[in-house]
């Protein structure tokens, strides 16, 4: 079993930054392609970025690309997503998630972190 445990989040400006991070208990975070998810109220949750198991590959949804960055330190057993220039649409829940698939599909993801809320203000 694993286990994610999120943290960072918060409020913010526009134009501000922030840090989500998700670590593990139990298995290693290396066995698993991690994927970061966002859901808004009202709205389904949605691909937000992904990264294999070794940090090799990447790929983000386009509304994020060139904004966020996704990373993993696999010896701390933690994944990050790094949001910068943030905007107002980009308030969710954020959640991570371990599978065993690079892919944007969440369905294909074995495990999830609790979810934290992100607020950007305008």
């Amino acid at each position: 079993q694993v286990q994610l445990v999120q943290s960072g989040g918060g409020l913010v400006q526009a134009g501000g930054s922030l840090r989500l991070s998700c670590a593990t208990s139990g298995r290693t975070l290396s066995r698993y392609n991690m994927g970061w998810f966002r859901q808004a109220p009202g709205k389904e949750r949605s691909f937000v970025a992904a990264i294999n198991w070794n940090g090799g590959n990447t790929y983000y949804a386009d509304t994020v690309k060139g904004r966020f960055t996704i990373s993993r330190d696999n010896a701390e057993n933690t994944v990050y997503l790094q949001l910068n220039s943030l905007k107002p649409e980009d308030t969710a829940v954020y959640y991570c998630a371990a599978g065993p698939l690079l892919i944007a599909t969440p369905e294909k993801y074995v495990y999830w972190g609790q979810g934290t809320q992100v607020t950007v203000s305008s």
